[in-house]
């Protein structure tokens, strides 16, 4: 099986939202833009519970 890994996984940059179901895990989704973003959270808060994160930019959040 290996090693596991010792470093966090890094995001690429872009707009993320998390993704969760009733009783499971959360998920983070990436979006180029802004407005793809906003059209992924309303079609993900049909059946999930979403929460938009925000933009992720050289492995910082930006507002």
């Amino acid at each position: 099986m290996g090693r596991p890994a010792t470093k966090p996984a890094r995001l690429r940059n872009g707009f993320y939202i998390e993704v969760k179901s009733q009783g499971s895990g959360a998920i983070l989704v990436r979006r180029d833009t802004r407005e793809q973003m906003i059209l992924a959270a309303e079609d993900y808060a049909r059946t999930k519970v979403v929460s938009i994160r925000g933009e992720m930019r050289d492995d910082k959040w930006v507002d």
